[in-house]
């Protein structure tokens, strides 16, 4: 990995933390992200297990698109 390469890295890393930094902040705004079909909530007396299974779906397929998107060059 020559110096270019590993600014090309740099570069893309810092971006993907700026859209992942984004969307941490708008995510209360996104109503449907955690209660898609697929999130299983579990409530007792004392505990409260969630399992995000359909939104952790979604996030993947957003993302394969987007990396793919990304890798075609």
């Amino acid at each position: 990995m020559d110096g270019l390469d590993l600014g090309r890295l740099l570069i893309v890393g810092g971006i993907v933390l700026a859209i992942v930094g984004v969307v941490l902040v708008l995510s209360p705004n996104i109503p449907f992200l955690g209660r898609l079909p697929g999130d299983v909530r579990i409530e007792g007396e004392n505990v409260r297990v969630f399992i995000p299974l359909g939104t952790m779906l979604l996030v993947s397929l957003v993302l394969t698109i987007v990396l793919n998107v990304v890798n075609r060059r």
